[in-house]
């Protein structure tokens, strides 16, 4: 017995193509609905709606800067976002979560300030504002000061079994300074 024969599971819906009954089956992306029929017929399709950046909502009064077409809030993949009602002819798009900036200059360019954001895992990080020109990450929580030994600019605060611990954030130096309460 094949694996997609254990998990599939039958719908009392007909395949388009061929007739016969779709099952939910279980792929590498998730769950999908496939004829009964495999191989003989291929047809395959999600089982649930893909987020595909349908609108959700009319922003009345407020226009798109390229166009000057009324702007819409959509669904997306990766969430909710603003773009423009003419897409495709108009691409113009905007980020409703803004990332929250830090009083911390980059350690790096020296210019630029350092933004807390979210990897497409969830997981929190921070890097700098001028990204591309500028790419500097940090995985932990950065703190304004200077590194006793080495006197890097910036410092980053790590979680212990023992407590919150600040250390140098240069990746040459990383020794700890304090302990933080």
């Amino acid at each position: 017995m094949t694996k997609a024969a254990i998990f599939a599971a039958r719908q009392n819906e007909p395949c388009p193509e061929c007739g016969a009954e779709l099952v939910i089956r279980s792929g590498r992306h998730g769950p999908f609905l496939g004829c009964s029929q495999y191989p003989d017929c291929q047809y395959i399709r999600p089982l649930k709606a893909q987020a595909d950046g349908h609108i959700v909502k009319v922003l009345e009064g407020q226009h798109c800067p390229k166009c000057q077409a009324t702007l819409v809030l959509r669904q997306g993949r990766y969430g909710m976002f603003i773009g423009c009602s003419h897409y495709p002819e108009c691409d113009h798009t905007e980020v409703i979560d803004k990332p929250d900036e830090t009083s911390i200059t980059c350690p790096q360019c020296g210019q630029g300030k350092l933004l807390q954001r979210k990897s497409r895992y969830g997981k929190v990080f921070h890097s700098c504002d001028r990204y591309p020109e500028c790419q500097f990450a940090l995985n932990n929580k950065p703190v304004a000061g200077e590194c006793a030994y080495c006197h890097y600019p910036l410092l980053m605060e790590k979680r212990t079994a023992k407590g919150p611990l600040l250390c140098c954030a240069s990746k040459l130096c990383g020794k700890p300074v304090a302990i933080t309460e």
